[in-house]
């Protein structure tokens, strides 16, 4: 990635894992994007932000509605003409997934469409504003592996990450002669809304992949990380 300021859009960032990747961002000095679905949360964010000297643009955007991607793709072209890297943070985990043989159709169909065809359309509809050179970066999970043991816990939300990672493999393939590269990450169990307040790692901890993806010479296309490090599918 060169060395001058970058532009960077981060789904579902007021909070969590991605306001912390916002955070880190902004405070290396590039051009952050912020989006959440809730403009007063936005909003509250970016002031967070304000509060310690860091600069974010808030950006309206709900991943499940195709409508509102669609008007963020416009804002951003209008307001900065391009976007370097996109990092597909948004995802949901509903408390209601518990059994794919039983759970109400509703509850995978929401998963889905939140958490993969949300990430798809993204990137559909910010391509044409991503120079060569330009990064897409998948937030993922351990739970969509298909190397490590089924753990049994929220099956919905594993399947979806397990579709996000073949996605990012196959986006990967198609986007390789604009040299765009595309990757997913698992930040590991970490300590916010989603993760619970027993997890072990840190916010800081679980952004730092994605930070470094973001901004480091990184020249893989097609890998899941973890720490910094590529591990199995």
């Amino acid at each position: 990635m060169p060395k001058h300021r970058i532009i960077i859009l981060t789904t579902g960032s007021n909070k969590g894992i991605g306001f912390e990747v916002v955070r880190q961002l902004a405070a290396a000095g590039h051009t952050v994007i912020l989006t959440a679905r809730n403009a007063e949360k936005g909003n509250e964010a970016v002031h967070r932000l304000n509060s310690t000297g860091l600069n974010a643009f808030f950006l309206p955007l709900d991943v499940s509605d195709e409508n509102s991607i669609r008007q963020a793709a416009v804002t951003v072209k209008e307001k900065f003409q391009r976007l370097d890297v996109l990092i597909n943070n948004a995802a949901i985990l509903l408390k209601e997934d518990v059994s794919l043989s039983t759970d109400d159709d509703r509850i995978f169909e929401q998963t889905w469409r939140t958490n993969v065809l949300g990430p798809l359309l993204m990137i559909k509809y910010f391509l044409p504003l991503m120079p060569e050179g330009s990064r897409i970066i998948n937030t993922s999970s351990g739970g969509g592996s298909m190397t490590d043991p089924v753990g049994g816990w929220s099956p919905a939300y594993c399947v979806s990450k397990s579709a996000l990672n073949a996605m990012t493999r196959h986006l990967a393939f198609e986007l390789a002669p604009r040299n765009i590269s595309v990757n997913a990450y698992c930040p590991g169990w970490v300590r916010t809304d989603m993760g619970g307040k027993s997890a072990p790692r840190t916010v800081e901890q679980g952004a730092d992949t994605a930070v470094w993806l973001a901004t480091a010479d990184v020249r893989e296309t097609g890998k899941f990380f973890r720490d910094r490090t590529v591990i199995p599918w």
